[in-house]
């Protein structure tokens, strides 16, 4: 096991920099989750962790120890990849213990080695077969047993699981969950999916156009966002974020007719932030109108898009019920107390 340690590291491409000065500390053991939308460089980062890509400015440490000039095979870590890189040619057996053959392992140690990590992952009835015998489960499996039985210091992950179909993808995340609280080592997660983030991290980091956004629990990012990215890019549905002017503690939504009452914050322009969960049904005529364009049935919940206050466009998610809101519907509907959020309208820092 080990740390993971980044300082101001950087690279570019040809004279273009996609990695720009990122400062990041993952801890002995910890799970941590780099997200972001697809270009915004979290595999390039992942890659450079590894040595696949060499890093043109900064410090890279793994266990205390600088690795920018380390050989990939010398930094003490392992790599799964998203495209399951085994051989064909190889059984499950094979494609598991190569690594070790490679090391010139004893040939003892490696079938040990095998069959236990072959036990963890519940591929021993599979060891014989070869990869086009077996499912994309499966051969995921293979890919992350040959990762373990090397033994490293630090797992990489680089979107093993998109590969997948949806139920899959759950159970694999499962695995993997359990996998890490079984071995204890230090893993590192790359995705562009935040439900997998947040349902696999003790950190995330939010990466967007090269630069790390914010850093923190999933529980962290949810709750206090820093900045209107982050807010819209972590949770599903996104929360809204709605232009709106604070006038003596009122936020008055930019092109509607309505207000928020108890918004704490000085006068002036701000972009509002509600997530679709926090809005409540108001029976009594207040709050503010929201005229239902589309609903969608989720069975236990009902996703509702409209127009919010005559105004902007916005999303509320509310529990299903006998009487679902249908398109043309008109709701009277608030934010519950204390659960929006003001940032700058300019900067998109939070307030």
């Amino acid at each position: 096991m080990a740390t993971v340690t980044l300082r101001d590291v950087r690279k570019s491409f040809d004279g273009v920099e996609v990695i720009k000065g990122v400062d990041l500390d993952i801890g002995d053991g910890e799970f941590c989750v780099l997200v972001g939308p697809s270009g915004c460089g979290k595999s390039t980062l992942l890659r450079m962790i590894a040595g696949l890509e060499d890093i043109n400015g900064g410090e890279l440490a793994i266990g205390g120890h600088v690795v920018n000039d380390v050989a990939p095979a010398e930094r003490g870590v392992s790599m799964v990849f998203q495209s399951y890189a085994l051989y064909p040619h190889m059984t499950v057996y094979q494609n598991m213990a190569f690594g070790l053959k490679l090391a010139k392992t004893d040939d003892g140690t490696v079938d040990q080695r095998v069959r236990e990590v072959a036990d963890i992952l519940q591929l021993g009835d599979l060891l014989q077969r070869k990869p086009k015998a077996l499912s994309g489960g499966q051969r995921q499996r293979v890919a992350i047993g040959r990762a373990i039985v090397r033994d490293p210091q630090v797992f990489l992950f680089d979107e093993p699981l998109s590969n997948l179909d949806a139920s899959l993808r759950v159970q694999m995340r499962l695995e993997i969950s359990r996998l890490h609280r079984r071995l204890g080592t230090t893993m590192i997660h790359v995705t562009h999916d935040q439900v997998e983030a947040m349902t696999l991290a003790d950190k995330i980091v939010v990466l967007n156009a090269g630069r790390v956004e914010q850093v923190g629990s999933p529980r962290e990012l949810y709750d206090r966002p820093a900045n209107t990215f982050v807010a819209g890019f972590i949770g599903s549905p996104a929360m809204n974020l709605l232009p709106a002017r604070i006038e003596s503690g009122t936020a008055i939504l930019d092109g509607g007719d309505g207000g928020i009452e108890g918004v704490n914050g000085g006068d002036g322009p701000v972009t509002l932030g509600i997530r679709p969960e926090h809005f409540e049904a108001r029976g009594d005529g207040d709050g503010l109108s929201f005229d239902v364009e589309v609903s969608e049935d989720l069975g236990d919940t009902c996703v509702l898009h409209g127009v919010l206050g005559g105004g902007p466009q916005a999303t509320v998610r509310i529990p299903a019920d006998a009487a679902l809101p249908a398109r043309g519907d008109r709701l009277q509907i608030a934010p519950a107390r204390d659960r929006h959020h003001l940032f700058n309208r300019e900067s998109g820092t939070r307030l």
